[in-house]
């Protein structure tokens, strides 16, 4: 890290001419002193003020990660969007073109390396992606992957392959239309010109294996109450009639017949499923939260149930929880209180976070939640919501995503809990570092 004339901390940025792009040399207050018009979408809600922040964290004694924490969320299988972010972050120093050409800096050999969860869809190689991840690890990188919806999904949905029990019978083609490019990257790689025992499969038989029949739409509503309300039900089925419409669709705009996709699917399933898979490292040592001094990062947010679970056993609980409920019921884990660790937004149908759930997370010692999940346009924003501090952290790096929004350039973003008890926001699409300052907003700090 290097000091600037305001006193703020810039990475070093070293390699960034092996991906392009431009990354921020100064930096500002953050919350950003500007019309938030310019910032955000119109109808987004406001970044907080900086005397709201200050009125939320009165009497309230940060604890501060004696160590770098560097948050990445919402690659979406862009994995030039995270060789730059990794950039950004100065914990890496890029040295070459290929994937494999990065070194950890002094700063990256201190820090935690965070992956706030949506490694796939949207971007154009969720396999290079995971190899790139995996390259970080073997720098000697310490890296910690949390769950994103869109991660769960292709779990759940491999996982749930063939089921033919109504609480999980959809779950495979709930992943939708954006599986399908995954699943022609596994044939392309895996299986063309190779074995081709797969022509030998019919789609009516691929049809009756992976997408849910006319006996699921009746058996389903049984089987999900309790669990998912009434609308919520009839939401589902016809979303699931959708998406099985969607899902062949894709498959044939892609040149992908059935019995192509099934082959993939099953090859997928050995090598993020079985213990020898390639890939298998990746969900195995997913968590659900991590927590580091008085911030938790996870990819979407918190809600009542899970606050108490914080303040009565820990993040070692939750993701405790989160470890029992993917050995016991996948379709409970999406849609249960768990679940919205990974995929809130807090919309009315969402569990909520009340006043009791935020005394219990204060009480936890967790005071903001460092998270991805909603796509920003300018960086990163720090946002009050149900009463608790968000910094939300989904710069729309991708390339899928910044095509759908019309951002140009290169995308790439980290948010950086720094050890100097500040945290920085560093975006492709903000021209300034964001520079949050607690002991300037909310008093006194401690380093742990």
């Amino acid at each position: 890290m290097t000091v600037i004339n305001n006193g703020g901390p810039v990475p070093d940025y070293r390699g960034l001419e092996w991906t392009g792009g431009s990354l921020p040399t100064e930096s500002e207050p953050w919350p950003v002193q500007k019309s938030y018009s310019t910032i955000y979408r119109p109808g987004d809600e406001a970044e907080a003020l900086p005397g709201e922040i200050r009125a939320y964290a009165a009497n309230k004694s940060w604890l501060w990660p004696g160590r770098p924490y560097l948050f990445f969320s919402d690659m979406h299988a862009d994995t030039d969007a995270f060789l730059r972010s990794l950039i950004a972050s100065g914990g890496i120093m890029k040295n070459g073109a290929g994937d494999a050409d990065m070194t950890l800096t002094p700063f990256g050999e201190k820090a935690c390396f965070v992956i706030g969860g949506d490694c796939f869809d949207k971007g154009p190689e969720n396999l290079r992606l995971i190899r790139a991840l995996k390259l970080l690890k073997n720098t000697g990188a310490e890296v910690v992957t949390l769950a994103g919806n869109h991660d769960l999904r292709t779990y759940i949905g491999l996982a749930c392959a063939g089921a033919s029990d109504p609480r999980h019978a959809h779950l495979f083609i709930r992943t939708g239309k954006k599986a399908v490019p995954f699943f022609k990257e596994i044939f392309d790689q895996y299986i063309a010109g190779a074995n081709r025992d797969w022509l030998q499969i019919s789609d009516e038989d691929v049809r009756s294996y992976l997408l849910p029949d006319e006996q699921w739409c009746r058996d389903f509503p049984d089987a999900a109450q309790g669990l998912v309300s009434a609308a919520g039900i009839a939401k589902e089925i016809r979303r699931i009639e959708e998406k099985s419409r969607e899902f062949v669709e894709t498959c044939t705009r892609l040149g992908m017949s059935l019995g192509m996709v099934y082959a993939a699917v099953e090859k997928a399933r050995e090598m993020f499923l079985e213990p020898d898979g390639e890939f298998f490292w990746f969900f195995d040592e997913m968590k659900l939260a991590l927590q580091a001094g008085s911030f938790l990062m996870v990819h979407a947010g918190v809600d009542d149930h899970v606050a108490a679970l914080l303040r009565f056993g820990g993040v070692e609980a939750l993701n405790a929880a989160y470890d029992d409920a993917n050995n016991k019921d996948l379709f409970e884990l999406y849609n249960g209180p768990l679940g919205n660790v990974f995929r809130t937004k807090y919309r009315g149908g969402d569990f909520p976070l009340s006043a009791h759930g935020l005394k219990n997370l204060h009480a936890s010692g967790i005071y903001a939640v460092i998270h991805g999940h909603r796509n920003l346009l300018a960086g990163q924003r720090i946002t009050l919501r149900s009463g608790l501090l968000n910094f939300e952290c989904d710069a729309s790096v991708d390339s899928g995503t910044r095509r759908v929004e019309g951002l140009s350039g290169h995308g790439g973003a980290v948010t950086i809990v720094h050890p100097d008890a500040r945290v920085l926001g560093i975006s492709t699409d903000h021209p300034l570092i964001k520079d949050f300052k607690p002991a300037e907003v909310c008093g006194l700090t401690t380093i742990i």
